[in-house]
């Protein structure tokens, strides 16, 4: 596997909650790879912690349960304080690939971006291998996520991004939960970053599946964005 320069510090942040049954397989590609890698805890019961505590990575434990936003947020900053060239999102039930990182780098590397999208919809590979429902849902939030932000993506609620310094200096995450993902697009906009997206591939699990959101979980996402615009 290709490895992004040497001359610039990358760093992948893995937000997860009760993980356990599965993050070292998640892990193992990116250790095999010598990533840097910090793993935010959010406050697991399942024993994440303990599977973590032998492992070659930066751990971090929320000592209460904040959600997916947060554990980003946490991961960022201290990438930031690392002196962090590149952060990538990675996470943690498995469903990305490791061996697509240097894709996902490498518009931020060539100096087009600050900040690169995976994007499930750019290939019809990619694009079949998704759940009907699922993604009849990625294209209502797609649709929600571009008339909030003015940010039109044909992937909004992909995972795996990567962001140069200058992103994570600029982006701050207030939204804890799962709507963070569309709060990172306002940030963009508002800080004026470049982005692109690139091809990535998605591999739905039955574990994967059971762990994403519910489709009523999109209301909820909805609903806080519009509570943030109004108030904020």
């Amino acid at each position: 596997m290709d490895h992004p320069k040497q001359q610039e510090l990358l760093f992948i942040v893995i937000p997860a909650y009760n993980e356990a049954s599965v993050i070292a397989a998640t892990l193992a590609p990116l250790m095999a790879a010598n990533h840097k890698i910090i793993v935010v805890d959010d406050c697991s019961w399942d024993g994440t912690w303990s599977v973590l505590e032998n492992l070659p990575v930066i751990r971090i434990r929320h000592t209460i349960n904040l959600g997916q936003g947060a554990a980003l947020q946490t991961g960022m900053e201290y990438a930031l304080q690392a002196n962090a060239d590149i952060v990538v999102h990675f996470d943690a039930d498995g469903q990305h690939d490791a061996n697509q990182i240097l894709a996902i780098v490498e518009p931020i590397q060539a100096g087009r971006a600050d900040v690169v999208f995976g994007s499930r919809f750019l290939r019809s590979s990619d694009l079949g291998e998704i759940p009907p429902s699922k993604r009849a849902l990625l294209r209502v939030g797609r649709i929600v996520s571009g008339l909030i932000t003015g940010v039109w993506l044909s992937d909004t609620h992909n995972g795996f991004r990567a962001m140069s310094k200058t992103a994570i200096e600029s982006i701050r995450l207030r939204e804890n939960g799962f709507a963070h993902a569309t709060e990172i697009l306002d940030e963009v906009r508002r800080a004026r970053l470049r982005y692109v997206e690139v091809p990535t591939t998605i591999r739905y699990t039955d574990y994967s599946r059971a762990k994403g959101q519910p489709i009523s979980n999109a209301f909820n996402i909805l609903l806080d964005m519009i509570v943030r615009k109004l108030f904020s």
